[in-house]
């Protein structure tokens, strides 16, 4: 059992340099035993550049993005700076992609949002092929990938490939093309009774080893539960109003994406973590563990160091 930490995991208003904060708390992360750190991607910060620095100075970790858009990159793009990222980080790179939001992509990026099934199966088709060593010749209707000249990395080989896949047409796609998913604020009823079969059933009928499953899950160890709950219901209310996240809710059962947080002490946080497990996720990755006080946030990160040691032992 791996259960890994999500960065940045809360604003530091002290820190001058977002790289150098994110490598401090890496260390400190690492002290406490945690050894899996994944890096969110949104308009600030590179998630991928993140990964390679921290990686690199801090060799007690593995590092991944959680996750970068397929849009608006072009996957040769990607492939290239997720093996560079590999390269640096001496095989301890994991590439987790999604297809994005569109109502918040769109208008940013100013260019037309691609279908986002099929635009999924075509950048996975490149990604696959590079990653997997080979020059691409690929043309579809949203993905173009002829490049001229060598696209391998030395040292950048065999990254693994993840996608925040949930829906049974991206998990089928996910299945045949990737190593796994990254599903978050997906429960453990939704893990078990749709995103585990369907993604296994499409890994096996291609003949892929079985996948992967890293299910990020809002995570707070505190005495305070009900005040840690109102500030969570606040931060995450905006994925309420995101049809993707709103069926994976409804489909636990839940009416608010904060029904699904492990909010608690450290018995209430790591019973959450098993129902996880048992529901057959291969990894836990706790997020939004900054919600309320540094205190909060490294008493959750070494219970999260102290259930990796715990299962490795």
């Amino acid at each position: 059992m791996t259960v890994g930490i999500a960065l940045p995991a809360g604003e530091n208003p002290a820190a001058g340099n977002t790289v150098d904060e994110l490598v401090s708390q890496a260390r400190q992360l690492a002290r406490a035993g945690v050894r899996s750190l994944w890096f969110s991607q949104l308009f600030d910060h590179d998630a991928i550049t993140l990964a390679a620095v921290v990686g690199r100075e801090v060799p007690e970790v593995d590092v991944g993005t959680q996750v970068v858009p397929l849009y608006p990159r072009h996957p040769l793009n990607l492939a290239a700076s997720a093996g560079t990222a590999q390269a640096a980080t001496r095989g301890r790179f994991t590439l987790g992609v999604g297809t994005g939001v569109r109502a918040l992509l769109e208008p940013a990026y100013g260019t037309p949002y691609p279908p986002p099934i099929g635009h999924l199966r075509e950048a996975l088709t490149v990604l696959r092929q590079v990653l997997d060593g080979e020059r691409p010749s690929f043309a579809g209707s949203s993905v173009t990938a002829r490049p001229p000249l060598p696209t391998a990395v030395a040292g950048g080989h065999s990254v693994p490939l993840l996608v925040a896949a949930m829906g049974p047409q991206a998990l089928r796609v996910t299945g045949e093309l990737a190593d796994g998913t990254l599903p978050f604020l997906a429960g453990p009823r939704t893990l078990a009774e749709r995103i585990v079969p369907t993604l296994t059933r499409s890994a096996q009928a291609v003949g892929r080893p079985a996948p992967r499953i890293v299910a990020a899950v809002p995570a707070v160890v505190t005495d305070d539960p009900d005040v840690a709950r109102q500030i969570a219901a606040v931060r995450l209310a905006a994925y309420a109003n995101i049809p993707s996240y709103q069926r994976v809710v409804a489909a636990e059962g839940v009416a608010h994406p904060v029904e699904l947080a492990l909010v608690g002490d450290e018995n209430t946080v790591a019973a959450g973590v098993r129902r996880y497990l048992d529901a057959g996720a291969t990894e836990v990755v706790f997020t939004q563990t900054g919600l309320r006080s540094d205190r909060e946030r490294l008493r959750t990160w070494q219970l999260a160091g102290h259930l990796t040691r715990t299962a490795a032992s």
